[in-house]
């Protein structure tokens, strides 16, 4: 009897681990089986120009989704972003292209636009106390979007000077200046998430948000940072994507919100709060870079490479709900 109890341990102890350590490495095993598969059916895949072609080309949406993650780590959501890329940019090209101002001056006024009405969004959520960010931030979409339409008559603007430029479009060596920015800025995120006050409540508010508010944290305040810093994070990857096309247009970042979110999810974040990482994030974002590059190595056509992106994230977000219910069963 005691040999079959000391057997069951076993085994629950073995399936705990196992269930531990796909959860925990679950994106990255992905990522390695997506290449895996991509280069054994193309030879043009794991080339060197390929891989940092992926890098560059994942750089906007890495940096949106590293925005996006923290709402997401606080039960929340951030429909704004694309919206908020837009007229970020909008106003940078009005500054330095129309009106001749210094570059600095364009960047400094593009991020502040996206600081501003991510701040805008914390303050609607916390202040007007809306039922839940997904009404604030739809507001703030359709706001933004029809102010970058607005601005000059849905005419876009090219022909911005190298120094914004410089972001999108030089390379170190073979590495993508985007690409180093992504890297650096991840850094800084986790460190942010793990070594500050700041960051470990906002895991605690996700967590349990009016245990949070009981246990001293200032709920409301934190939620404004969040939510600002979601907003700078779209105006900085507005800033790489401008670099790269020379050109500002007001439906730039259309539905770009839904790659960050699925970027975050398939990275293992959670929609119900407090679970999720910066680098599961970025193995997240990689993941639709290298599937989408794969389908196009592929030949396979945008619409079908949209169904299969679709398909991906109803899986991620499945397995989000099974690990929920684990963790209850647990």
């Amino acid at each position: 009897m005691a040999e079959i109890i000391v057997e069951k341990s076993k085994a629950a102890k073995e399936g705990k681990s196992t269930r531990y350590y796909l959860e925990k490495f679950g994106a990255l095993i992905g990522l390695v089986l997506l290449s895996v598969i991509l280069t054994v059916l193309s030879d043009k895949f794991l080339t060197v120009n390929n891989v940092m072609n992926i890098a560059r080309q994942s750089s906007i949406n890495a940096i949106l989704a590293l925005g996006m993650l923290l709402p997401i780590l606080t039960a929340g959501i951030d429909l704004s972003v694309g919206s908020i890329l837009a007229i970020a940019i909008m106003l940078m090209g009005v500054v330095t292209v129309n009106m001749g101002m210094n570059p600095f001056v364009g960047i400094l006024v593009c991020l502040l636009v996206g600081a501003f009405f991510g701040w805008l969004n914390g303050i609607m959520l916390t202040k007007l106390r809306l039922p839940h960010p997904f009404i604030s931030t739809l507001g703030t979409m359709n706001i933004a979007r029809g102010l970058a339409l607005i601005i000059t008559a849905a005419a876009p603007i090219a022909g911005f000077p190298y120094m914004i430029q410089f972001l999108g479009r030089e390379f170190v060596g073979p590495i993508p200046v985007s690409f180093l920015l992504v890297i650096a800025m991840y850094v800084i995120f986790h460190v942010f998430l793990t070594r500050t006050q700041t960051g470990r409540y906002i895991y605690a508010i996700g967590g349990n948000k009016e245990a949070a508010h009981l246990s001293g944290i200032n709920v409301n305040r934190v939620l404004v940072i969040v939510y600002t810093i979601s907003g700078f994070m779209a105006a900085l990857a507005g800033l790489v994507m401008v670099g790269r096309v020379n050109s500002a247009f007001p439906l730039a970042g259309l539905s770009y919100e839904l790659d960050a979110i699925a970027a975050v999810i398939i990275g293992g974040a959670s929609f119900f709060g407090g679970v999720g990482t910066v680098w599961g994030t970025l193995i997240g974002a990689m993941i639709i870079a290298v599937l989408r590059n794969g389908l196009n190595l592929l030949n396979v056509s945008a619409d079908f490479q949209m169904t299969v992106i679709g398909f991906v994230i109803i899986a991620a977000v499945y397995v989000d709900v099974l690990r929920q219910r684990n963790s209850k069963k647990g």
